[in-house]
């Protein structure tokens, strides 16, 4: 269906002239019956012709482009002008005739040089490399058709001056006779205006031989350079294929190595140190390529100024270790490089085991909507099985424990001295964790009651987490993690969500508590509304909208974090967060500022005013800050992600089989087992059947609790196996937290308490 469109605009006055690379204008353009035109900014560059709906939007928005290479230009009456290219077609008005007029004469340029520029390049696609020789005989033609062109053109110039010159005599002989003054007067401006012609046309030739004369020169220039290129290329390929065979030969001496030295005692032990110093050597080049960042250029709801580079050196002695006072932290010690970059807890330490780093690739199977919804008919609405299609091959419990993939924000939080970097660090964790949602818009497998899921990384990375479903209706799971590095986390999540037509709002409920050992302080936090777009056409998209409130219940000190909901019409960087970390006093002490799925930094304030009043009347604060460090980084994703289900790195190995967990962990849940193999029907016929034996186990304690109430007896009803329920002081809620008991029976592997749900 192609597109009507009709739109012109008045092009305002700075507009460029029409012959030049780019115009641009308003027009208005149809838009529909309803509407009818509608004004619109236009702005035509290197062949295509793009429009918006204002000029802010050149920023972020383009509402639609058309290649004029290949469009028909074509005017309907005085002020009209329609634009066709592939079943597109644009209806454009211009305000007046000869604005009409300028467009269509920079649409026909536009157009010619689109076509010229297209054909010289399947021209120079079929000979990239001309000889010289043929290069130097097109120079000397080229240069000999302007010759004979600037030999015409100097004919015509005397032809000019002759006739002119002629045309001069009669004039003077014509204000000679005797005429009406008015007439005499018109004779004069004629005169003068031939005297200026004669002028203009001698100029041109002048011009038209510098012109020659600079081609002639710059030629030989041209051509000495070209050959230094060629020869350049030559060598730059002769040197690549001299790399290759080195590379090559060098990877033949490396696998050779192993036999070569076994012979001698010393050999093996010498072979793995030179492999792991080549291991720290690369690990070294990685952190150099990541200390350096560029700095956010958004606009947060503050005002910060950036301090000149005196300033800085003047006070960050002074000012880098906070407002709890102190020596100032190893944080400011590493001034120009980012926090992780040297924490040697981090990911420098190796793992001492060798996790996967790929699972099987995502079938490309068709999902048939009417097969699904024809399945469902008669059906009670509890019993409506939703295939794996709409999956990922892991489980809520799993996706919670993701949260944990920057866990070394908290290792260094840990050393930090003061509370007010340590609450930068925090905040930045707490933002990390949704960065691995920005691709990841399938849905994790719904955890059974009692599942468990464990992830021991105690000896590589210092943590063990445990995460157990202690709720279905409504759906919770508890989270417990212990860290050797001297922080504890733990947190219970229940998911409401609101279906609104076109997107769901998925709004995480429960608070996230965070305690470090060696200083007692004790964070608390919120998640944010997760927003999930086009559920019913388009291609799915997922958004972070709201505010998180961190507070360190020992000090009273806040960051408030800001969300920004991505708008069509808004200037701002997409995914932005802003945020402003604060003493018990509400003074402000950092900013941080970045988008939820890249990066994160802080800036120490070293002086705040009150500013100017914004758009909406309110009263900016300006903060004069320090230059923003670099707080948080997203890892890239794995190479092939987009046929994993865009895992990062840390979701690959989340599924991979243990030993000893366990006996509901849910890397042993069958269906999802099944979906990571490729084996979908399989899969969906296995999560039928574990949902039917969940709800046959429902069934049978409501018949229990209905007996125990008969009989006048207390019925218990479910209980978690590893958390229980207690009123937390700080929040004052009621929820499950770790009892213990996990890790003492995987010690023992006694797993006769856990119950069969699989």
């Amino acid at each position: 269906m192609s597109e009507q469109g009709k739109g012109s605009a008045s092009a305002s006055a700075a507009a460029p002239a029409p012959g030049s690379d780019t115009y641009k204008g308003w027009l208005f353009k149809w838009t529909n019956y309803l509407k009818g035109y509608q004004r619109r900014w236009f702005v035509l560059s290197n062949g295509l012709l793009s429009y918006y709906r204002t000029q802010a939007e050149m920023a972020h928005t383009c509402r639609g482009t058309i290649n004029l290479a290949t469009a028909h230009i074509d005017t309907e009456d005085a002020c009209n002008i329609v634009l066709s290219s592939g079943g597109r077609t644009y209806h454009l008005k211009a305000s007046t005739e000869v604005e009409r007029q300028r467009w269509v004469t920079a649409l026909e340029l536009a157009k010619a040089k689109a076509i010229r520029m297209m054909n010289d390049q399947s021209d120079d696609s079929g000979d990239e490399e001309p000889t010289s020789q043929t290069d130097r005989s097109e120079i000397q033609g080229t240069l000999k058709i302007l010759v004979s062109k600037l030999d015409d053109l100097s004919t015509c110039n005397d032809l000019i001056a002759k006739h002119g010159a002629a045309l001069q005599r009669s004039l003077s002989e014509l204000e000679g006779l005797k005429v009406p003054v008015e007439g005499g007067e018109k004779i004069k401006a004629v005169n003068e205006r031939a005297t200026l012609f004669r002028i203009t046309s001698n100029a041109m030739i002048n011009a038209c031989r510098d012109f020659l004369d600079l081609a002639e020169t710059h030629s030989r220039r041209w051509q000495r350079a070209l050959q230094y290129e060629r020869e350049q290329r030559t060598h730059l390929e002769e040197t690549i294929e001299q790399l290759a065979k080195q590379h090559n030969s060098l990877e033949r001496a490396w696998r050779q190595a192993p036999t070569l030295v076994s012979t001698t005692p010393s050999a093996p032990t010498t072979n793995k140190e030179g492999s792991e110093r080549l291991h720290k050597e690369e690990a070294s080049d990685e952190d150099e390529d990541t200390e350096y960042f560029d700095a956010m250029e958004d606009s947060p709801a503050f005002i910060t100024v950036t301090a000149t580079d005196n300033t800085q050196h003047r006070r960050s002695q002074s000012n880098l270790s906070g407002a709890s006072g102190g020596q100032p932290s190893d944080w400011n010690q590493d001034d120009h490089m980012s926090p992780g970059c040297n924490d040697v807890s981090g990911k420098e330490l190796q793992p001492r085991r060798q996790r996967r780093t790929r699972v099987p690739d995502k079938p490309n199977y068709s999902l048939n909507l009417w097969s699904i919804m024809k399945n469902c008919i008669g059906k009670e609405l509890s019993k409506i099985p939703m295939p794996v299609n709409f999956n990922e091959p892991l489980s809520m419990l799993q996706r919670l424990t993701e949260d944990l993939e920057y866990h070394e924000l908290l290792d260094k939080a840990a050393r930090c001295d003061s509370s007010l970097e340590q609450m930068c660090l925090v905040a930045a964790f707490s933002v990390s964790s949704y960065s691995t949602t920005v691709h990841r818009t399938a849905k994790p497998f719904n955890p059974l009651l009692g599942e468990t899921y464990e992830l021991d990384r105690l000896e590589d990375l210092g943590y063990r987490s445990l995460c157990e479903q202690v709720s279905h209706h409504p759906p919770a799971a508890a989270h417990h993690v212990f860290s050797q590095r001297g922080w504890t986390l733990w947190q219970e999540i229940t998911i409401a969500s609101k279906f609104r037509g076109k997107y769901l709002s998925i709004m995480p409920l429960g608070a996230i508590h965070l305690q470090f050992h060696s200083s007692g302080n004790h964070y608390v936090w919120r998640k944010v509304t997760s927003t999930v777009h086009n559920i019913i056409v388009g291609k799915l998209w997922i958004d972070q909208s709201g505010d998180i409130e961190i507070v360190n219940h020992r000090t009273k000190e806040t960051c408030q974090l800001k969300f920004s909901p991505y708008s069509y019409f808004s200037r701002d960087v997409p995914r932005k967060v802003t945020g402003v970390v604060a003493d018990s006093g509400g003074q402000a002490h950092y900013i941080l500022s970045g988008t939820w799925d890249d990066k994160i930094e802080s800036a120490k304030i070293i002086q705040s005013s009150r500013g100017g009043s914004g758009s909406e009347g309110k009263q900016k604060t300006v903060y004069q800050t320090l230059s923003p460090k670099l707080l948080w980084k997203k890892y890239p994703l794995p190479e092939n992600a987009e046929n994993m289900y865009f895992f990062s790195a840390l979701a690959l190995t989340l599924n991979e089989q243990e030993e000893g967990v366990g006996l509901t962990d849910s890397r042993l849940r069958p269906d999802q087992r099944l979906m990571e193999d490729g084996r979908w029907d399989e899969a969906n016929s296995e999560k039928q059947r574990l949902e039917e034996k969940q709800r046959a186990v429902r069934r049978r304690r409501e018949a229990e609790a209905t007996d125990a109430l008969d009989d006048g007896r207390e019925y218990e009803g479910y209980q978690p196996l590893w958390f229980h329920q207690r009123r937390d002081s700080i929040t004052g809620e009621t929820n499950f937290v770790y009892k213990g008991g996990y890790w003492e029976a995987k010690d023992r592997q006694d797993w006769s308490m856990c119950p069969d749900i699989f």
